[in-house]
């Protein structure tokens, strides 16, 4: 027995369902840019003005260095002073390293807006956030631990801690991305669940 055909083309004896398509590739988002342009823009000016409680934090935090007016009018630290040199450095690194995990953290809980270029404005926002942390530390510390005007040969001064090394500007953004590189790598998902968000 045939099929008999019905208005509408399809025939109503011996029906068979059409074969089912094969599954297209699927495409991987893309980055998003235009719409992530204005929070990008947020995030690093949010970032650039947190160099200000971090210097203010190092110039607490940070020890002074004794030292001895020479008959050359030159200042040279006490015996073991010198260290504390180091010590600045390595607080203040210490800082923009702590700053730099919770800020990548806080990012990533930014869900739908996740992506290269809030990265990209972190990482940025973070140098700007340790130059301004240098300039306004050593200024705040070099208030509290003013030169007297009047020095001889043999008097013994405090000298303010100072950051001299653009090493201190690398670290925050380092740990930015480092972290939250890691964080993306471990999510797996080729949109990095902004859709979920």
């Amino acid at each position: 027995m045939g099929s008999v055909d019905v208005p509408g083309g399809e025939p109503a004896f011996g029906r068979s369902d059409p074969e089912p398509e094969e599954d297209e590739p699927r495409r991987k988002p893309r980055v998003v840019v235009r719409a992530d342009l204005l929070p990008g823009l947020s995030v690093f000016s949010l970032l650039a003005l947190l160099g200000l409680p971090l210097g203010w934090v190092w110039s607490r935090l940070a020890p002074a260095q004794e030292s001895v007016m020479t008959a050359d009018g030159e200042l040279v630290p006490v015996l073991v002073e010198s260290y504390h040199e180091f010590d600045g450095l390595a607080i203040f690194l210490l800082l923009g390293l702590s700053a730099g995990v919770l800020v990548a953290a806080a990012l990533w809980l930014l869900r739908g807006r996740r992506g290269p270029v809030l990265l990209l404005a972190a990482v940025l926002g973070s140098v700007l956030a340790g130059w301004l942390g240098t300039r306004v530390g050593t200024s705040l510390a070099a208030g509290m631990y003013p030169l007297p005007e009047r020095m001889e040969a043999g008097d013994l001064v405090e000298v303010a801690p100072r950051i001299d090394t653009p090493a201190a500007l690398v670290t925050q953004p380092l740990a930015v991305a480092l972290v939250y590189g890691l964080l993306a790598s471990w999510n797996g998902l080729d949109d990095l669940g902004r859709r979920r968000g």
